[in-house]
């Protein structure tokens, strides 16, 4: 994965030097090497949809795990949800504050979905999430219809059981087969970047990197602004560690996130720092690797950032309808998509289609993924760490509020064995310790009754 990232880099590089070099001749280069980028684009797309579809049937039909562990499950899902909205909303508002600074593209773009989509009204865009047709959807790969209906498809799987135990081992299957196809569609990245990216910057000039350079920057800002407030104001409401000591503790974890762009090879650092921060073993297995594949903070500013920012670049205004599928899109494709190479890019081109934009804008962006990864793979797993801190607080201030319950005073042979465990829960003892402590108490008590009798006697 990093030679592939390295050899992107390069043949970025390579197409703004020919490109920048090669203006006069940006005709010859839309006309025949543009194409060739096209083909790639266009089996990304062709693999993208069956892969997307079945990866949320399976991401959806996955939860009903959580009835084991009802309520670390459903607190941390409804972090993770709550945290992705406003990564969203933060990222939307700052690109569309800055949007002033991008740089439109020259040339012609179909427009037609475009114009199409920006037609409608805010409550045809709610009416149109829902699929109408089974089969349209993927002969018209209408992606946000396709997404409700691998959701509802999910959760008929739950509600069906183990009847539907074959469509999920199949669904299984076809996820490896679609995984194995986009991996080999995707090692042609490097030379699709060349083709791609060199006719827009012969067209456009360098205009178009200072442009990048810009939308970088208000990544940054957003990846940035969420870590520091969002995670930070949480930490403080709903535990009982300091967003100074969670950062300091995170430090190994964000610095090799940072540099391996990997948000599930981070997990056993992960796991290393929440347990230096007194997260139990248990609440850290569980809400570490739900949150690598099912919290994508930092994915969902960078898919907000970049699809404002392409709009920009193609000279279209996002209407409020687009806007509320922008964001419905974003937030449902960042859970439960599994984490492959390029996953990134592939999501993008997944928003783009479903706001009526160009899809040739991934050229723009693919170059420079990398640059954008390190960031959002960093915010990725500090917010796993984040949740898995506020979880356990919260697991262990309900213990000790179940403790309270039990009389002090309450002699042990009354204790009830609930009495036991809930004592056994908040002092971490074995049934043994008990046991142990109990003979000890007799013994200590034994001595005092002797002598309590003698007394008595004496005085008699």
């Amino acid at each position: 994965m990093f030679k592939q990232n390295v050899m992107i880099l390069i043949s970025a590089l390579a197409a703004i030097i020919v490109g920048t070099f090669a203006q006069d001749y940006s005709e010859f280069l839309n006309e025949y090497v543009k194409p060739f980028g096209m083909i790639f684009l266009n089996l990304l797309l062709w693999m993208v949809v069956p892969f997307i579809f079945v990866s949320i049937i399976l991401g959806v039909s996955s939860l009903k795990d959580i009835k084991t562990v009802q309520s670390i499950g459903l607190k941390s899902i409804a972090y993770f949800f709550a945290t992705t909205v406003i990564a969203v909303f933060i990222a939307i508002g700052l690109a569309s504050a800055c949007k002033g600074f991008f740089s439109p593209l020259q040339g012609n773009y179909p427009m037609d979905a475009v114009n199409h989509t920006a037609s409608f009204t805010f409550m045809d865009a709610i009416v149109n999430l829902f699929p109408s047709n089974f089969i349209a959807l993927f002969y018209k790969g209408n992606m946000i219809q396709i997404i409700v209906a691998a959701i509802f498809i999910g959760i008929g799987i739950i509600k069906v059981g183990k009847q539907c135990e074959r469509i999920v081992k199949a669904c299984r299957e076809f996820n490896l087969l679609f995984s194995a196809i986009l991996k080999m569609i995707l090692k042609a990245s490097p030379i699709a970047v060349f083709f791609l990216l060199c006719p827009i910057i012969a067209e456009n000039g360098a205009a178009i990197l200072g442009s990048l350079g810009i939308v970088i920057l208000v990544a940054y800002i957003g990846y940035v602004v969420h870590a520091l407030v969002i995670y930070s104001a949480s930490l403080w409401i709903f535990s009982d560690v300091s967003p100074w000591k969670f950062y300091k503790y995170m430090i190994p974890a964000m610095v090799f996130a940072f540099s391996s762009t990997s948000s599930v090879g981070t997990i056993p650092i992960n796991m290393q720092c929440t347990k230096k921060l007194g997260v139990d073993n248990k609440i850290s297995s569980f809400v570490l690797t739900m949150g690598a594949t099912v919290n994508m903070d930092g994915t969902a500013i960078f898919q907000s950032v970049a699809t404002v920012f392409l709009a920009c670049c193609y000279g279209i205004e996002l209407s409020y309808p687009q806007l509320f599928i922008l964001m419905f899109t974003i937030i449902i494709t960042s859970i439960g998509t599994a984490g492959i190479p390029s996953g990134g890019v592939l999501m993008l081109s997944v928003i783009l289609t479903s706001v009526g934009l160009p899809i040739e804008g991934v050229a723009i962006i693919i170059g420079i993924d990398r640059i954008f990864d390190m960031g959002r793979s960093t915010v990725n797993i500090l917010g796993d760490a984040a949740c898995a801190v506020i979880i356990n607080s919260q697991e262990n201030k309900k213990n000790i509020k179940e403790d309270e319950e039990i009389d002090p005073k309450k002699p042990e042979y009354m204790l009830t064995p609930d009495d036991v465990l809930k004592k056994q829960k908040a002092n971490k003892l074995t049934p043994e310790d008990i046991i142990r402590k109990q003979k000890e108490n007799k013994a200590k008590n034994a001595p005092q009754n002797n002598n309590d009798e003698d007394d008595s006697l004496a005085i008699e």
